[in-house]
């Protein structure tokens, strides 16, 4: 159950960070003038926030996968 709740907080995180970051990159790269904010804030809840979202959850289950017995 442990592992299962380390998945679901790193996937929550990587959502909320990528989101962040997305809406930042967004905004500062974007040449739109009229809705830029617009197009930040949408472009970083559904696109970049998923896309970190999934990276996290696979690095997760990656990081807390048992070790196995080289014998």
């Amino acid at each position: 159950m442990r592992h299962f709740w380390l998945v679901v907080l790193a996937t929550c995180l990587g959502y909320g960070l990528g989101a962040l970051g997305g809406w930042g990159l967004i905004l500062g790269l974007s040449p739109d003038t009229h809705d830029r904010s617009v197009e930040a804030a949408m472009s970083g809840a559904f696109v970049f926030g998923p896309i970190a979202a999934v990276v996290a959850a696979v690095l997760a289950l990656w990081a807390t996968r048992p070790m196995r017995d080289p014998n």
